[in-house]
């Protein structure tokens, strides 16, 4: 289940990820952006656009991924508000391609954002 607190829920959120991010993962089809916050767990919000992806099917699928992608992320790394926005690309992807990409630039973030 994906609690409420594990949400990005306000606009004032989504708009200090956009603002500053501490972190960039993307590629044609995915940009994930990330800030660290102050609180005890990582919090995750999602921008996927009628736009760059017509039917709402594929954007749930694309939602219901990053969710899943967003449970796995590892607890040892600081915590973070993270945004995944969709791309152009996106539309033409198939549902495979959107998880392996989630995956990579899940691990991407987590990379990047370990303490050295």
């Amino acid at each position: 289940m994906f609690r409420p607190s594990q949400r990005l829920l306000t606009a004032a959120d989504y708009s200090q990820v956009f603002k500053d991010p501490d972190h960039k993962a993307g590629q044609k089809e995915l940009l994930l952006l990330a800030r660290h916050n102050d609180l005890a767990q990582h919090r995750l919000g999602l921008a996927v656009a009628k736009k760059h992806v017509p039917t709402a099917v594929k954007r749930n699928i694309i939602k219901r991924l990053a969710r899943e992608q967003f449970r796995v992320l590892a607890q040892e790394t600081p915590a973070m508000d993270i945004v995944v926005l969709t791309r152009p690309g996106a539309r033409d992807a198939s549902s495979t391609h959107i998880k392996e990409a989630l995956k990579k630039q899940f691990a991407r973030l987590g990379l990047s954002a370990s303490p050295s």
